[in-house]
């Protein structure tokens, strides 16, 4: 597990010495086998979505050629972010392992505590009926992929 760590924590390294983006690096494991690395490439690709989770998970689902990464586990220098914390659910990440705090991250500048503590406010919920017809069309597609 420990190894795991260090080879993340070696991963934002390289992202800090390239200037490509904060100290975050992530490592995704599935059956004891490394999957995939990355590092933070946020101020590189200008792309704010560009965490070292989202970058992990987008290398993993390419080389195992699926969306469901089921049996994974990642390895995250810091705490995931809301955003990177849904991602992580969303490819069905087993477990998460991590770090420093996001309570680490605010010291250091970076958001995540003002994200986990206004994710409600921001939420505005719009009555529209079409949009609410989209799931009942999902529900009728005899061929759709469940995710």
């Amino acid at each position: 597990m420990i190894e795991f760590m260090r080879l993340a924590v070696e991963e934002a390294k390289k992202g800090l010495h390239n200037d490509e983006g904060g100290p975050f690096g992530a490592v995704i494991v599935k059956e004891g086998k490394v999957i995939a690395t990355a590092h933070n490439e946020v101020i590189k690709t200008n792309d704010p979505t560009a965490h070292a989770e989202i970058n992990a998970i987008r290398k993993a689902t390419q080389k195992l050629g699926n969306f469901d990464l089921s049996g994974c586990e990642i390895y995250a220098t810091c705490m995931p972010c809301p955003m990177c914390l849904g991602a992580l659910q969303w490819a069905n990440i087993d477990k998460i392992y991590y770090c420093a705090t996001s309570e680490d991250a605010d010291k250091a500048g970076f958001r995540d505590l003002k994200f986990y503590e206004s994710i409600e406010d921001n939420l505005i919920q719009i009555d529209a009926k079409e949009c609410s017809e989209l799931f009942a069309m999902w529900m009728q597609k005899e061929d759709r992929v469940e995710y």
